[in-house]
Protein backbone atom coordinates (compact mmCIF):
# COMPACT_ATOMS: atom_id res chain seq x y z
CA UNK A 1 0.00 0.00 0.00
CA UNK A 2 2.93 2.45 0.88
CA UNK A 3 4.27 2.06 -2.33
CA UNK A 4 1.57 2.42 -4.50
CA UNK A 5 0.63 5.69 -2.76
CA UNK A 6 4.14 6.89 -3.17
CA UNK A 7 3.58 5.75 -7.02
CA UNK A 8 0.14 8.22 -7.39
CA UNK A 9 -1.92 5.24 -7.29
CA UNK A 10 -4.04 5.74 -4.28
CA UNK A 11 -7.06 6.79 -5.96
CA UNK A 12 -6.97 3.89 -8.66
CA UNK A 13 -6.10 1.19 -5.62
CA UNK A 14 -9.46 2.56 -3.94
CA UNK A 15 -11.42 1.88 -6.77
CA UNK A 16 -10.66 -1.84 -7.46
CA UNK A 17 -10.90 -1.95 -3.15
CA UNK A 18 -14.60 -0.68 -3.51
CA UNK A 19 -15.12 -2.44 -7.05
CA UNK A 20 -15.51 0.69 -9.05
CA UNK A 21 -14.34 0.99 -12.66
CA UNK A 22 -10.83 2.36 -12.10
CA UNK A 23 -9.54 4.86 -15.25
CA UNK A 24 -7.10 7.77 -14.78
CA UNK A 25 -8.73 11.06 -14.39
CA UNK A 26 -8.40 14.15 -17.01
CA UNK A 27 -8.02 12.26 -20.02
CA UNK A 28 -10.52 12.91 -22.22
CA UNK A 29 -11.37 11.85 -26.21
CA UNK A 30 -12.65 13.97 -29.04
CA UNK A 31 -13.00 11.69 -32.45
CA UNK A 32 -13.96 13.91 -35.26
CA UNK A 33 -15.24 11.86 -38.36
CA UNK A 34 -16.33 13.92 -41.45
CA UNK A 35 -17.96 11.83 -43.98
CA UNK A 36 -15.72 11.70 -47.02
CA UNK A 37 -12.60 13.37 -47.43
CA UNK A 38 -9.59 12.82 -49.24
CA UNK A 39 -6.53 15.01 -48.99
CA UNK A 40 -8.31 18.18 -49.16
CA UNK A 41 -7.20 20.06 -47.10
CA UNK A 42 -3.95 22.80 -46.51
CA UNK A 43 -2.07 21.03 -44.26
CA UNK A 44 -1.87 17.90 -46.66
CA UNK A 45 -0.61 20.16 -49.45
CA UNK A 46 -3.75 21.32 -51.14
CA UNK A 47 -2.84 25.03 -51.71
CA UNK A 48 -6.65 26.46 -52.86
CA UNK A 49 -8.88 25.01 -49.68
CA UNK A 50 -9.24 26.92 -46.86
CA UNK A 51 -8.84 24.65 -44.00
CA UNK A 52 -7.29 26.74 -41.42
CA UNK A 53 -9.02 25.01 -38.14
CA UNK A 54 -7.45 21.87 -39.43
CA UNK A 55 -4.39 23.02 -40.49
CA UNK A 56 -3.87 24.42 -36.88
CA UNK A 57 -4.76 20.96 -35.41
CA UNK A 58 -2.05 19.60 -37.90
CA UNK A 59 0.09 22.21 -36.27
CA UNK A 60 -0.10 21.34 -32.83
CA UNK A 61 -0.64 17.37 -33.09
CA UNK A 62 0.78 14.72 -36.00
CA UNK A 63 -0.35 14.40 -39.46
CA UNK A 64 -0.26 10.66 -40.56
CA UNK A 65 0.64 10.61 -44.34
CA UNK A 66 0.33 6.51 -44.38
CA UNK A 67 -3.26 5.96 -42.51
CA UNK A 68 -5.99 3.88 -44.20
CA UNK A 69 -9.80 2.98 -43.81
CA UNK A 70 -9.92 -0.55 -44.06
CA UNK A 71 -13.40 -0.42 -46.05
CA UNK A 72 -14.53 2.63 -48.78
CA UNK A 73 -17.92 2.66 -47.18
CA UNK A 74 -19.60 5.08 -44.83
CA UNK A 75 -21.32 2.76 -42.41
CA UNK A 76 -19.02 -0.37 -42.69
CA UNK A 77 -16.28 2.12 -42.10
CA UNK A 78 -17.35 3.94 -38.63
CA UNK A 79 -18.27 -0.13 -37.21
CA UNK A 80 -14.06 -0.69 -37.42
CA UNK A 81 -13.83 2.60 -35.77
CA UNK A 82 -15.80 1.79 -32.99
CA UNK A 83 -14.68 -1.87 -32.64
CA UNK A 84 -11.39 -2.48 -33.66
CA UNK A 85 -12.66 -5.21 -35.63
CA UNK A 86 -12.99 -5.55 -39.67
CA UNK A 87 -16.26 -5.92 -40.27
CA UNK A 88 -16.19 -9.20 -41.68
CA UNK A 89 -15.83 -10.16 -38.64
CA UNK A 90 -18.69 -8.34 -36.66
CA UNK A 91 -21.23 -8.58 -39.54
CA UNK A 92 -21.59 -4.88 -40.32
CA UNK A 93 -20.78 -5.49 -44.08
CA UNK A 94 -22.38 -2.39 -45.70
CA UNK A 95 -24.62 0.55 -44.63
CA UNK A 96 -27.09 0.23 -41.28
CA UNK A 97 -29.55 2.45 -42.48
CA UNK A 98 -32.78 1.99 -44.61
CA UNK A 99 -33.34 -1.14 -46.67
CA UNK A 100 -29.66 -1.95 -46.67
CA UNK A 101 -29.77 -3.00 -42.60
CA UNK A 102 -26.87 -4.18 -41.90
CA UNK A 103 -25.68 -4.81 -38.30
CA UNK A 104 -22.86 -5.42 -35.76
CA UNK A 105 -23.55 -8.63 -33.69
CA UNK A 106 -25.28 -7.73 -30.73
CA UNK A 107 -22.16 -9.17 -28.46
CA UNK A 108 -19.14 -7.35 -29.95
CA UNK A 109 -17.72 -4.84 -27.40
CA UNK A 110 -17.74 -1.41 -29.14
CA UNK A 111 -15.69 1.67 -27.78
CA UNK A 112 -18.12 4.11 -26.40
CA UNK A 113 -19.14 0.90 -24.15
CA UNK A 114 -16.50 0.05 -22.98
CA UNK A 115 -15.13 3.41 -22.20
CA UNK A 116 -18.94 4.19 -19.91
CA UNK A 117 -17.78 0.58 -18.45
CA UNK A 118 -14.76 2.65 -17.43
CA UNK A 119 -16.11 5.57 -15.95
CA UNK A 120 -16.71 8.11 -18.84
CA UNK A 121 -19.36 9.59 -20.17
CA UNK A 122 -20.32 9.73 -23.82
CA UNK A 123 -22.10 11.62 -25.88
CA UNK A 124 -23.09 11.32 -30.17
CA UNK A 125 -23.10 14.56 -31.98
CA UNK A 126 -24.50 14.27 -35.32
CA UNK A 127 -23.71 11.35 -38.17
CA UNK A 128 -24.28 7.99 -36.35
CA UNK A 129 -24.96 5.49 -38.84
CA UNK A 130 -24.39 2.10 -36.63
CA UNK A 131 -26.73 -0.50 -35.48
CA UNK A 132 -27.99 -1.79 -33.58
CA UNK A 133 -27.94 1.45 -31.46
CA UNK A 134 -28.22 -1.02 -28.21
CA UNK A 135 -24.74 -2.43 -29.18
CA UNK A 136 -23.61 1.39 -29.97
CA UNK A 137 -24.83 2.70 -26.82
CA UNK A 138 -24.00 6.82 -25.72
CA UNK A 139 -25.25 8.00 -22.61
CA UNK A 140 -26.44 11.27 -24.76
CA UNK A 141 -26.96 12.62 -28.21
CA UNK A 142 -27.02 16.31 -29.11
CA UNK A 143 -28.42 17.07 -32.42
CA UNK A 144 -30.57 19.84 -31.45
CA UNK A 145 -30.24 22.13 -34.42
CA UNK A 146 -27.77 20.30 -36.58
CA UNK A 147 -29.58 20.47 -39.57
CA UNK A 148 -28.81 17.00 -41.23
CA UNK A 149 -25.67 17.36 -39.38
CA UNK A 150 -24.17 20.29 -41.87
CA UNK A 151 -24.06 23.05 -39.36
CA UNK A 152 -20.54 21.64 -37.74
CA UNK A 153 -20.42 25.21 -35.73
CA UNK A 154 -24.29 24.48 -34.06
CA UNK A 155 -22.67 20.60 -33.65
CA UNK A 156 -19.74 22.31 -31.91
CA UNK A 157 -21.82 24.70 -30.21
CA UNK A 158 -24.28 21.88 -28.75
CA UNK A 159 -20.75 19.95 -27.91
CA UNK A 160 -19.56 22.84 -25.61
CA UNK A 161 -22.46 22.91 -23.45
CA UNK A 162 -22.22 19.27 -22.85
CA UNK A 163 -18.44 19.51 -22.53
CA UNK A 164 -19.07 22.44 -20.03
CA UNK A 165 -21.60 20.58 -17.73
CA UNK A 166 -20.56 20.34 -13.93
CA UNK A 167 -19.20 16.49 -14.36
CA UNK A 168 -16.22 15.39 -12.57
CA UNK A 169 -15.69 12.44 -15.04
CA UNK A 170 -13.85 12.26 -18.02
CA UNK A 171 -15.02 12.70 -21.55
CA UNK A 172 -15.43 10.65 -24.90
CA UNK A 173 -17.05 12.67 -27.40
CA UNK A 174 -18.03 11.33 -31.27
CA UNK A 175 -18.16 14.34 -33.45
CA UNK A 176 -19.44 13.18 -36.90
CA UNK A 177 -20.46 15.89 -39.61
CA UNK A 178 -22.04 14.56 -43.00
CA UNK A 179 -20.11 16.94 -44.67
CA UNK A 180 -18.56 16.69 -47.33
CA UNK A 181 -20.97 13.93 -48.41
CA UNK A 182 -22.47 14.83 -51.28
CA UNK A 183 -26.00 15.25 -51.21
CA UNK A 184 -27.64 12.92 -53.40
CA UNK A 185 -28.92 12.85 -56.72
CA UNK A 186 -27.58 15.52 -59.43
CA UNK A 187 -28.27 18.09 -57.22
CA UNK A 188 -24.21 18.23 -55.44
CA UNK A 189 -23.16 18.66 -51.99
CA UNK A 190 -26.45 20.66 -50.60
CA UNK A 191 -24.43 23.64 -50.32
CA UNK A 192 -23.91 25.21 -53.56
CA UNK A 193 -26.64 27.22 -52.83
CA UNK A 194 -25.26 28.47 -49.83
CA UNK A 195 -26.32 32.05 -48.13
CA UNK A 196 -25.13 33.96 -45.28
CA UNK A 197 -27.87 32.81 -43.31
CA UNK A 198 -28.75 28.98 -44.73
CA UNK A 199 -26.33 27.74 -41.71
CA UNK A 200 -26.51 29.96 -38.89
CA UNK A 201 -22.67 30.93 -37.32
CA UNK A 202 -21.18 28.88 -40.79
CA UNK A 203 -19.74 32.02 -43.48
CA UNK A 204 -20.01 30.35 -47.31
CA UNK A 205 -16.65 30.01 -48.64
CA UNK A 206 -16.84 29.59 -52.49
CA UNK A 207 -14.39 28.62 -55.19
CA UNK A 208 -13.68 29.28 -58.80
CA UNK A 209 -14.01 25.96 -60.44
CA UNK A 210 -11.45 27.59 -62.90
CA UNK A 211 -8.74 27.47 -60.28
CA UNK A 212 -9.43 23.59 -58.78
CA UNK A 213 -6.45 21.33 -59.72
CA UNK A 214 -8.17 18.20 -60.65
CA UNK A 215 -6.80 15.15 -59.41
CA UNK A 216 -5.39 12.46 -61.69
CA UNK A 217 -7.85 10.01 -60.91
CA UNK A 218 -10.69 11.92 -62.54
CA UNK A 219 -11.36 13.91 -65.58
CA UNK A 220 -10.60 17.31 -66.07
CA UNK A 221 -14.04 18.13 -67.24
CA UNK A 222 -16.18 21.40 -66.69
CA UNK A 223 -18.84 19.17 -64.27
CA UNK A 224 -16.16 18.12 -62.31
CA UNK A 225 -14.70 21.36 -61.28
CA UNK A 226 -17.65 22.38 -60.41
CA UNK A 227 -18.92 19.53 -58.50
CA UNK A 228 -14.96 19.92 -56.89
CA UNK A 229 -15.77 23.34 -56.08
CA UNK A 230 -18.65 22.67 -54.23
CA UNK A 231 -17.17 19.82 -52.68
CA UNK A 232 -14.32 22.31 -51.13
CA UNK A 233 -17.11 24.44 -50.34
CA UNK A 234 -18.50 21.82 -47.88
CA UNK A 235 -15.23 21.30 -46.75
CA UNK A 236 -14.61 24.79 -45.22
CA UNK A 237 -17.92 24.30 -43.85
CA UNK A 238 -16.74 21.49 -41.42
CA UNK A 239 -13.71 22.98 -41.02
CA UNK A 240 -15.32 26.22 -38.90
CA UNK A 241 -17.27 24.03 -37.15
CA UNK A 242 -14.04 21.96 -35.88
CA UNK A 243 -12.48 25.58 -35.66
CA UNK A 244 -15.57 26.17 -32.90
CA UNK A 245 -14.67 22.82 -31.32
CA UNK A 246 -11.04 23.51 -30.54
CA UNK A 247 -11.50 26.91 -29.10
CA UNK A 248 -14.66 25.35 -26.63
CA UNK A 249 -11.71 23.08 -25.79
CA UNK A 250 -9.43 25.63 -24.40
CA UNK A 251 -11.83 27.88 -23.23
CA UNK A 252 -13.04 24.77 -20.89
CA UNK A 253 -9.69 24.08 -20.19
CA UNK A 254 -10.15 20.65 -21.34
CA UNK A 255 -6.87 21.50 -24.55
CA UNK A 256 -4.46 19.98 -21.67
CA UNK A 257 -5.95 17.03 -21.10
CA UNK A 258 -7.89 15.75 -23.97
CA UNK A 259 -6.77 13.20 -27.08
CA UNK A 260 -8.19 14.78 -30.83
CA UNK A 261 -8.53 12.90 -33.76
CA UNK A 262 -8.95 13.74 -36.65
CA UNK A 263 -10.22 11.20 -39.75
CA UNK A 264 -12.76 10.43 -42.26
CA UNK A 265 -14.63 7.64 -42.81
CA UNK A 266 -13.71 6.92 -47.17
CA UNK A 267 -12.42 8.54 -49.58
CA UNK A 268 -13.81 11.30 -51.27
CA UNK A 269 -17.92 10.98 -52.97
CA UNK A 270 -16.73 10.51 -56.74
CA UNK A 271 -15.93 7.45 -58.91
CA UNK A 272 -12.36 6.52 -58.45
CA UNK A 273 -12.53 6.85 -54.77
CA UNK A 274 -15.23 6.13 -52.34
CA UNK A 275 -16.46 2.91 -52.67
CA UNK A 276 -13.17 1.64 -54.24
CA UNK A 277 -9.80 0.19 -52.32
CA UNK A 278 -7.60 2.48 -54.46
CA UNK A 279 -5.79 4.69 -52.77
CA UNK A 280 -7.87 7.56 -53.50
CA UNK A 281 -10.67 5.57 -51.73
CA UNK A 282 -8.51 4.29 -48.58
CA UNK A 283 -5.83 6.76 -47.90
CA UNK A 284 -7.07 9.38 -45.79
CA UNK A 285 -6.13 12.53 -43.60
CA UNK A 286 -5.70 11.13 -39.92
CA UNK A 287 -4.42 13.99 -37.70
CA UNK A 288 -3.71 13.31 -33.91
CA UNK A 289 -2.82 15.46 -31.47
CA UNK A 290 -2.21 14.05 -28.03
CA UNK A 291 -1.48 16.50 -24.49
CA UNK A 292 1.24 13.77 -23.76
CA UNK A 293 3.06 13.59 -27.11
CA UNK A 294 7.32 15.67 -27.19
CA UNK A 295 6.61 17.38 -30.60
CA UNK A 296 4.01 19.57 -32.73
CA UNK A 297 3.64 19.98 -36.27
CA UNK A 298 5.15 17.07 -37.49
CA UNK A 299 4.37 14.00 -39.71
CA UNK A 300 5.03 9.96 -39.43
CA UNK A 301 4.66 7.68 -42.41
CA UNK A 302 3.50 4.77 -39.94
CA UNK A 303 0.99 2.62 -41.83
CA UNK A 304 -2.12 2.46 -39.88
CA UNK A 305 -5.75 2.01 -40.20
CA UNK A 306 -9.31 2.53 -38.44
CA UNK A 307 -9.54 -0.91 -36.76
CA UNK A 308 -6.54 1.05 -34.83
CA UNK A 309 -8.76 3.46 -33.80
CA UNK A 310 -10.42 2.02 -30.98
CA UNK A 311 -7.20 0.03 -29.48
CA UNK A 312 -5.36 3.60 -29.61
CA UNK A 313 -7.68 5.75 -27.71
CA UNK A 314 -8.20 2.76 -24.81
CA UNK A 315 -4.27 2.64 -24.55
CA UNK A 316 -4.66 6.77 -24.17
CA UNK A 317 -7.39 6.70 -21.44
CA UNK A 318 -5.26 3.77 -20.05
CA UNK A 319 -8.49 1.13 -20.12
CA UNK A 320 -8.38 -2.38 -20.10
CA UNK A 321 -11.66 -3.88 -20.78
CA UNK A 322 -12.85 -6.45 -18.23
CA UNK A 323 -13.53 -9.70 -19.76
CA UNK A 324 -16.96 -10.62 -21.43
CA UNK A 325 -18.39 -13.73 -22.86
CA UNK A 326 -17.64 -14.40 -27.01
CA UNK A 327 -19.97 -12.51 -29.06
CA UNK A 328 -19.91 -15.90 -31.36
CA UNK A 329 -22.30 -16.40 -34.14
CA UNK A 330 -25.83 -18.55 -33.77
CA UNK A 331 -27.51 -19.82 -37.26
CA UNK A 332 -28.55 -15.94 -37.99
CA UNK A 333 -25.72 -13.93 -36.67
CA UNK A 334 -26.77 -13.96 -33.20
CA UNK A 335 -24.66 -14.83 -29.97
CA UNK A 336 -24.70 -17.77 -29.11
CA UNK A 337 -27.51 -18.79 -25.92
CA UNK A 338 -24.87 -20.03 -24.11
CA UNK A 339 -22.03 -17.68 -24.63
CA UNK A 340 -19.72 -19.13 -22.36
CA UNK A 341 -16.08 -18.44 -20.28
CA UNK A 342 -15.37 -14.68 -20.32
CA UNK A 343 -12.76 -14.40 -22.11
CA UNK A 344 -10.45 -10.78 -22.93
CA UNK A 345 -11.34 -7.85 -25.13
CA UNK A 346 -9.46 -8.50 -28.05
CA UNK A 347 -8.88 -6.12 -30.90
CA UNK A 348 -7.77 -6.78 -34.72
CA UNK A 349 -5.75 -3.14 -34.53
CA UNK A 350 -3.67 -1.84 -31.82
CA UNK A 351 -2.44 1.31 -30.84
CA UNK A 352 -0.39 3.79 -32.32
CA UNK A 353 0.72 6.28 -30.19
CA UNK A 354 4.10 5.43 -29.91
CA UNK A 355 4.70 6.47 -33.51
CA UNK A 356 3.12 10.43 -32.51
CA UNK A 357 6.86 11.53 -32.12
CA UNK A 358 8.26 9.22 -34.60
CA UNK A 359 8.71 10.26 -38.52
CA UNK A 360 9.31 6.78 -39.61
CA UNK A 361 8.59 4.33 -36.88
CA UNK A 362 9.85 0.82 -37.30
CA UNK A 363 7.07 -2.43 -37.32
CA UNK A 364 4.44 0.12 -39.17
CA UNK A 365 4.59 -0.61 -42.55
CA UNK A 366 1.77 -3.13 -43.17
CA UNK A 367 -1.58 -3.18 -43.14
CA UNK A 368 -5.16 -5.00 -44.72
CA UNK A 369 -8.72 -3.95 -45.75
CA UNK A 370 -11.69 -5.67 -46.36
CA UNK A 371 -14.60 -4.36 -48.13
CA UNK A 372 -17.48 -6.46 -49.18
CA UNK A 373 -20.50 -4.31 -49.41
CA UNK A 374 -21.41 -0.38 -49.75
CA UNK A 375 -25.50 -0.37 -50.50
CA UNK A 376 -26.85 -4.31 -50.16
CA UNK A 377 -26.87 -3.82 -54.28
CA UNK A 378 -23.89 -3.38 -54.37
CA UNK A 379 -21.84 -6.66 -53.43
CA UNK A 380 -18.14 -6.94 -54.77
CA UNK A 381 -15.88 -8.41 -51.62
CA UNK A 382 -12.08 -7.11 -52.08
CA UNK A 383 -9.33 -7.93 -49.64
CA UNK A 384 -6.29 -5.89 -49.40
CA UNK A 385 -2.34 -6.18 -48.61
CA UNK A 386 -0.29 -3.61 -48.56
CA UNK A 387 3.08 -4.29 -47.49
CA UNK A 388 6.04 -1.86 -48.25
CA UNK A 389 6.01 -0.41 -51.68
CA UNK A 390 3.48 -3.24 -52.99
CA UNK A 391 -0.42 -3.95 -52.98
CA UNK A 392 -2.29 -6.75 -53.52
CA UNK A 393 -6.17 -6.52 -53.97
CA UNK A 394 -8.01 -9.78 -54.01
CA UNK A 395 -11.28 -8.84 -56.26
CA UNK A 396 -13.15 -11.49 -55.19
CA UNK A 397 -16.50 -10.92 -57.36
CA UNK A 398 -14.10 -10.29 -60.34
CA UNK A 399 -16.33 -11.77 -62.65
CA UNK A 400 -19.33 -9.10 -61.53
CA UNK A 401 -19.05 -5.76 -63.28
CA UNK A 402 -17.94 -2.57 -60.47
CA UNK A 403 -20.82 -1.50 -58.68
CA UNK A 404 -22.05 1.88 -58.42
CA UNK A 405 -23.28 3.57 -55.19
CA UNK A 406 -26.55 5.33 -56.62
CA UNK A 407 -25.06 8.61 -56.05
CA UNK A 408 -22.29 8.39 -57.85
CA UNK A 409 -24.09 6.78 -60.28
CA UNK A 410 -26.19 10.10 -60.56
CA UNK A 411 -23.47 12.68 -60.53
CA UNK A 412 -23.10 15.06 -63.07
CA UNK A 413 -19.57 13.76 -63.28
CA UNK A 414 -19.77 10.40 -64.20
CA UNK A 415 -23.32 10.98 -65.92
CA UNK A 416 -21.12 13.45 -67.98
CA UNK A 417 -18.41 10.09 -68.66
CA UNK A 418 -21.56 8.06 -69.97
CA UNK A 419 -23.13 11.57 -72.14
CA UNK A 420 -19.56 11.78 -73.71
CA UNK A 421 -19.32 7.79 -74.42
CA UNK A 422 -15.46 8.23 -72.51
CA UNK A 423 -12.75 5.82 -72.93
CA UNK A 424 -10.99 7.47 -70.54
CA UNK A 425 -11.49 8.04 -66.57
CA UNK A 426 -8.81 9.99 -65.11
CA UNK A 427 -5.69 7.75 -65.97
CA UNK A 428 -7.75 4.58 -66.70
CA UNK A 429 -9.95 3.18 -69.38
CA UNK A 430 -13.55 3.34 -68.43
CA UNK A 431 -13.77 -0.37 -68.94
CA UNK A 432 -10.84 -1.42 -66.70
CA UNK A 433 -13.16 0.49 -64.22
CA UNK A 434 -16.08 -1.32 -64.76
CA UNK A 435 -14.25 -4.60 -65.52
CA UNK A 436 -11.14 -5.78 -63.06
CA UNK A 437 -9.24 -8.92 -62.75
CA UNK A 438 -9.32 -11.11 -60.26
CA UNK A 439 -5.70 -10.29 -58.99
CA UNK A 440 -4.24 -6.87 -58.90
CA UNK A 441 -0.85 -5.92 -57.99
CA UNK A 442 0.64 -2.32 -57.59
CA UNK A 443 4.09 -0.59 -56.71
CA UNK A 444 2.82 2.60 -55.01
CA UNK A 445 6.41 3.84 -55.36
CA UNK A 446 6.94 3.81 -59.14
CA UNK A 447 3.11 3.58 -60.08
CA UNK A 448 0.95 5.48 -56.95
CA UNK A 449 -1.55 6.07 -59.72
CA UNK A 450 -2.17 2.18 -59.49
CA UNK A 451 -2.08 1.44 -63.44
CA UNK A 452 0.34 -1.02 -64.08
CA UNK A 453 -0.79 -4.31 -63.02
CA UNK A 454 1.89 -6.63 -62.58
CA UNK A 455 -0.07 -9.59 -60.95
CA UNK A 456 0.22 -11.04 -64.24
CA UNK A 457 3.97 -10.08 -65.23
CA UNK A 458 5.74 -13.62 -64.54
CA UNK A 459 8.74 -11.61 -62.96
CA UNK A 460 6.60 -10.90 -60.21
CA UNK A 461 4.58 -14.50 -59.60
CA UNK A 462 6.98 -14.96 -56.64
CA UNK A 463 6.17 -11.59 -54.77
CA UNK A 464 2.23 -12.20 -55.73
CA UNK A 465 2.18 -15.18 -53.85
CA UNK A 466 4.00 -14.32 -50.64
CA UNK A 467 1.59 -11.32 -50.57
CA UNK A 468 -1.38 -13.56 -51.46
CA UNK A 469 -0.05 -16.06 -48.48
CA UNK A 470 0.02 -13.09 -45.74
CA UNK A 471 -3.41 -12.24 -47.05
CA UNK A 472 -4.61 -15.64 -46.70
CA UNK A 473 -3.01 -15.71 -42.67
CA UNK A 474 -4.74 -12.69 -41.93
CA UNK A 475 -8.15 -13.69 -43.02
CA UNK A 476 -7.86 -17.09 -41.06
CA UNK A 477 -6.95 -14.75 -37.92
CA UNK A 478 -9.38 -12.16 -38.16
CA UNK A 479 -12.43 -15.05 -39.15
CA UNK A 480 -13.17 -14.16 -42.41
CA UNK A 481 -15.78 -16.39 -44.13
CA UNK A 482 -14.60 -15.29 -47.50
CA UNK A 483 -11.22 -17.01 -47.18
CA UNK A 484 -13.27 -20.01 -48.56
CA UNK A 485 -13.02 -18.35 -52.07
CA UNK A 486 -9.43 -19.36 -52.58
CA UNK A 487 -10.40 -22.83 -53.10
CA UNK A 488 -13.59 -22.59 -55.16
CA UNK A 489 -14.52 -19.54 -57.91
Amino acid sequence: MIDTVRNGSAAMLLCCLLGVPATAANRNVVLFVVDDQGDQAGCFGNKLIRTPSLDSLAAAGTRFTRAYCTTASCSASRSVLMTGLYNHATGHYGHAHGYNHFSTYSGVATLPVLLAEAGYRTCSIGKYHLAPRQTYHFQDYRNAGVQGNRNAVRMANNAREWIAENDSKPFFLYFCTSDPHRGGGPDGFSNFNDTPDRYPGVTPVRYDPEKIVVPPWLPDQPEVRRELAEYYQAISRLDQGLGVLLKALKETGHWDDTLIVFLSDNGPPFPGAKTTLYEPGMNLPLIVRSPDQKTSGGTTDARVNWADITPTILDFCRVTPRPRPPFGRGPNGEPPRKPGKPRPVSFHGRSFLSTLDTPHPKGFDEIHASHTFHEITMYYPMRVIISGRYKYIFNIAHQLPYPFASDLFASPTWQGVLRRKDVLFGKRTVYSYLHRPRHELYDLVADPDEITNMAYQPAQQERLKALQEKLKTWQRRTRDPWILKWRYE
